[in-house]
């Protein structure tokens, strides 16, 4: 039994796989105004597709949906399988509220009621 899988095979299992990841990813990264679809992320890092989307470095911000998750400095790791690889230098979570210098107690009443 051979395990040879022509050239033409090979390059469309890699796009049905790409466009799998395309489809069921919600995430995307925003750099400057334009706004690319994220294939995957992991820990330390996330991969966009390679031929798509243009070469990105510095100052990204990566979304779920509508929400923003990450402000990211990025640089460049590699492209293997239709994939372009970045990795994190900075990965700063975004938050809602602006951060607090002092200890804010749990117990401490919300709001003063007057008669």
């Amino acid at each position: 039994m051979s395990t040879f899988v022509s050239q033409e095979v090979r390059e469309g299992m890699e796009a049905a796989r790409i466009a799998g990841l395309r489809r069921s990813s919600r995430l995307r990264v925003r750099a400057d105004d334009n706004v690319f679809p994220v294939l995957r992320m992991w820990k330390s890092g996330f991969a966009v597709e390679e031929g798509k989307v243009p070469g990105l470095r510095g100052l990204v911000d990566l979304f779920d949906g509508a929400n923003h998750l990450y402000q990211c400095l990025i640089v460049a790791s590699d492209a293997e399988g239709g994939e372009m690889r970045y990795e994190f230098k900075r990965s700063t979570a975004a938050s809602d509220k602006a951060p607090v210098d002092f200890f804010k107690d749990p117990q401490a009443p919300v709001a003063l009621l007057t008669r």
